[in-house]
């Protein structure tokens, strides 16, 4: 059993894994995988399981930090990285998406983050190792989330210029969780589920100075999140003015995920593929709308998913595609058999916007 206090210490390559992703998403669609949380709930850990024997005596109850369990059941974190490569995917997101010191501050752990990075990237890249091949290389992509916390929005309706946040204090929390995920394994930097540009600004200028402080620059993906149908995530920007607010980033991909099934997602997704035409786009949707009744908790089949992304794969609209909330790797497995029938959309001729990014090192 792998554990995070026995894997080894990754030794770093500039480049050497990440540099292939460009070529292979020109020559097929990458599959991401699925929800972890949704996964996580199949376990039905009951708080003694989040605390372990490290944690026995902490005075805040921590059932429901997810991050956690990198360090206190490591192996559930590493059971399900494995069944998503079973199901295909060629992108494993570490169980980073509350892993900063802002999130973990709602624990009283936010000492622990740095730690908690580290020990999810080792075990996702261990998990990618085991299932990698010559022909089907497997990337580890560390998860950075948005933080419970906006320095956009007033958390206070009697005050819309108070904040809980500034941009300061949100640049030095993923300065640290960028490093240990680059100290762990991590392949790409993610940042994901954006609801707020500027958080997400803070995650590109922290991960930008980190690249420029360790001299290694990873490919970035950045993927939005818009809350519902007025096409516009939540600090109000349409997906057109998201994009243009983190081109200068040079990412990978730009994409959207959560909040949204496939269905509702399909008019963003395809002005993304007609506006970011330097970049590859990506889109992970959830299963569906929230259904309790169900077994994952939304509406959505694999079949239906898969389905659904297949339609936007067919229309190139994708170089990588996976789920996010209420996805399984049924889900992802349908995902990858749906799209594997399509070319990945092409970027536009003489544009070369995230080759610059990468090219930067």
């Amino acid at each position: 059993m792998n554990t995070a206090a026995n894997l080894a210490p990754v030794a770093r390559r500039p480049y050497t894994r990440a540099a292939q992703l460009p070529e292979i998403m020109r020559q097929r669609i990458v599959v991401l995988d699925g929800a972890m949380g949704t996964m996580i709930q199949r376990y039905k850990l009951g708080e003694a399981d989040y605390r372990g024997t490290r944690f026995a005596e902490h005075g805040k109850d921590l059932k429901g930090n997810n991050e956690l369990l990198q360090l206190t059941k490591p192996e559930v974190i590493s059971e399900i990285h494995e069944n998503y490569l079973k199901a295909g995917a060629d992108l494993i997101e570490t169980n980073t998406f509350g892993a900063t010191t802002v999130a973990q501050d709602d624990y009283d752990l936010p000492e622990l983050a740095y730690e908690m990075n580290v020990a999810a990237a080792r075990l996702a890249r261990a998990a990618c190792d085991k299932y990698s091949t010559p022909d089907k290389p497997r990337f580890v992509a560390g998860a950075i989330g948005p933080t419970p916390k906006t320095a956009s929005i007033s958390p206070d309706v009697n005050d819309p210029g108070a904040r809980n946040v500034d941009f300061d204090t949100l640049r030095t929390a993923y300065y640290e969780q960028a490093k240990a995920l680059l100290e762990g394994g991590a392949d790409v930097i993610l940042i994901e589920t954006i609801f707020d540009t500027l958080n997400a600004k803070a995650a590109i200028f922290a991960v930008d100075q980190l690249f420029e402080d360790t001299g290694e620059r990873l490919p970035i993906i950045i993927s939005g999140t818009v809350t519902d149908a007025s096409g516009r995530i939540l600090s109000g920007q349409t997906v057109s003015a998201f994009w243009h607010s983190v081109r200068h980033a040079h990412p990978l991909a730009i994409g959207l995920n959560c909040a949204l099934g496939a269905t509702l997602m399909r008019p963003y997704i395809e002005e993304l593929s007609k506006i970011a035409g330097d970049t590859f786009v990506s889109c992970y949707p959830n299963a569906g709308l929230p259904n309790p009744m169900s077994d994952t908790g939304f509406d959505e089949t694999p079949e239906i998913t898969g389905g659904l992304v297949e339609e936007f794969a067919k229309a190139g609209f994708l170089n990588i595609a996976g789920g996010c909330c209420g996805t399984t790797p049924d889900h992802i497995a349908a995902i990858a058999k749906r799209v594997s029938a399509y070319k990945p959309r092409c970027l536009h001729e003489g544009n070369t916007g995230f080759l610059s990014g990468l090219q930067a090192a």
